[in-house]
């Protein structure tokens, strides 16, 4: 068994809106914000060691950065990485 406490800068957070939570229900997949140098096999690990749930499937996507405006000036909000994971029927993380 690995040590958890490396596996906590890899997630950063769970991402909670109205499409991830019908995912989690209908699907039984979960999404998360990982480190921008997470790859699958390494998302795999560090759900399984920190949730004690079986991850059958990871989709990873780099979301894109997109302009915003504060204060009449043109900024832009940084790319991050967003990972989909898919668990064993009867497994369930509470996020809340």
């Amino acid at each position: 068994m690995a040590n958890p406490s490396q596996y906590y800068d890899l997630l950063r957070r769970p991402l909670v809106t109205e499409k991830s939570s019908g995912m989690q229900g209908r699907h039984n997949k979960f999404s998360f914000e990982v480190a921008s140098s997470a790859n699958k096999v390494e998302v795999k690990k560090a759900v399984e060691t920190l949730f004690k749930v079986k991850v059958l499937q990871v989709n990873m996507v780099t979301m894109p950065s997109k302009q915003r405006r504060t204060f009449g000036r043109v900024g832009s909000t940084s790319a991050w990485k967003k990972a989909v994971v898919t668990l064993r029927q009867g497994d369930s993380i509470d996020v809340i």
